[in-house]
C-alpha cells in the first residue's frame, strides 16, 4: 500500500461513534422526509420541455423576466440565473399544439421587447414520453447497481460488516439527495450519473478499511473491538488521503473550469467524495460495532482429529 505518511499512534476514531451514527441516522431521515415533501427539482431530461439559454450585457434581472414572461402567458417557466448574473436560463414545459422552435420563438420576441440587449444561446427540446422513459430507465439503474452492491457486500464480508457497509452506502446516496431536494438544484441525467459513481467510490473506501479491519481481527489479539478498528483505520488513513484527495482535486477542477454542462456532475461528485470518506470511516465501522461484531467471528472454531478424545 502506497503511504504518504505513517502515522504512529493510533487515532481514536471510535470515540466518536455514538455521535457520528446519531448524526447519520438523522441526516437519512431528514433526507427522506425532504424527499417525501419536496422531491427532486427534476430537470428537462426527465420531465420533457423547452430549455433556452440566454445571455445579457448586464446583470439578468430575474424576478423582472419572471413577471415578464407571467404576463404574456408564461407564469409556468422557470427563470434562474446560468453560471454568472448575465446568463439566464429559462425552462418551459411542453405546450400542446406549440412546437419547441415556435415557444422559443415567442418567449425571445417578449425578453426582446423588455431587452434588446437579450441574445438567444442556445434552445434545447425534450419530449415527454422521452423524459419518462430516461427517468425509468435511470431509477431501473440505480435500484440494479444498488441491489448488486448489497449482493457483493453480502458474499465478501460476515453479516455485521455487511450490514455496516450497505449503511454507510445508503447514508451517502440518500445525503446526496437530500441536498438536492433541500436547495431545489436541478436534478439532470449528469447528476444521476454522478450518484451512480459515488455508490461505486463508497463501497471501494469501505471494502478498503474492512478489510484491514478483518485482517487485524484474524492476526491480532486486541481484545478491545474498538482500538482494533481505530488501528486499522490509521494504517489506512494515508491511502484514504491520497485517494480522496486526489479525486476531489479532479472533481474540484471540473467545478471551477469544466462549465455549466459538467456542474451538476462536478458538485455532486465534490459532495459525494466528502460524505463518501466521511462514512467510510466513521459510519461503517461504528455500526458493525453497534451490532456485536467481535474476533471470534473471524476465527474457525479447531476440529478435533478424528479418533482423539473429546
Amino acid at each position: 500500500m502506497i503511504e504518504l505518511f505513517r502515522v504512529k499512534k493510533d487515532i481514536p476514531f471510535m470515540r466518536w461513534a455514538r455521535s457520528t451514527i446519531f448524526v447519520s441516522v438523522a441526516l437519512i431521515v431528514g433526507a427522506v422526509i425532504l424527499l417525501a415533501t419536496q422531491g427532486l427539482n427534476l430537470g428537462v431530461d426527465f420531465t420533457g420541455g423547452t430549455v433556452m439559454e440566454i445571455g445579457y450585457d448586464k446583470p439578468a434581472d430575474i424576478p423582472g423576466i419572471r413577471a415578464t414572461l407571467a404576463q404574456h402567458g408564461h407564469a409556468d417557466a422557470q427563470v434562474q440565473n446560468f453560471g454568472t448574473a448575465r446568463e439566464v436560463l429559462v425552462r418551459l414545459p411542453v405546450k400542446a399544439g406549440v412546437s419547441s422552435a415556435q415557444l422559443s420563438e415567442k418567449v425571445m420576441a417578449v425578453l426582446k421587447q423588455a431587452d434588446a440587449d437579450s441574445q438567444l444561446r442556445r434552445v434545447e427540446f425534450v419530449g415527454p414520453q422521452v423524459g419518462k422513459e430516461l427517468l425509468a430507465d435511470g431509477s431501473l439503474a440505480l435500484v440494479v447497481v444498488s441491489i448488486g452492491i448489497v449482493i457483493y457486500l453480502a458474499l465478501r464480508f460476515e453479516w455485521r460488516m455487511a450490514l455496516g457497509a450497505i449503511f454507510s452506502s445508503a447514508h451517502d446516496v440518500f445525503v446526496v439527495l437530500g441536498l438536492w431536494s433541500l436547495f431545489q438544484w436541478e436534478f439532470s441525467l449528469n447528476v444521476l450519473a454522478a450518484v451512480l459513481a459515488i455508490l461505486g467510490y463508497s463501497v471501494n473506501d469501505t471494502v478498503v478499511v474492512f478489510d484491514r479491519i478483518r485482517e487485524n481481527f484474524r492476526k491480532t489479539r486486541i481484545s478491545d473491538v474498538a482500538a482494533l478498528m481505530d488501528n486499522a483505520k490509521t494504517a489506512t488513513l494515508s491511502r484514504t488521503i491520497i485517494t480522496s484527495g486526489t479525486t476531489l482535486i479532479m472533481a474540484l477542477s471540473m467545478l471551477a473550469w469544466g462549465g455549466e454542462v459538467l456542474h451538476g456532475f462536478a458538485l455532486c461528485l465534490t459532495i459525494g467524495i466528502i460524505v463518501g470518506t466521511y462514512s467510510s470511516v466513521l459510519v461503517a465501522s461504528p455500526i458493525a460495532l453497534w451490532l456485536g461484531v467481535s474476533r471470534e467471528d473471524f476465527i474457525k472454531p479447531v476440529k478435533p482429529e478424528s479418533g482423539a478424545m473429546v
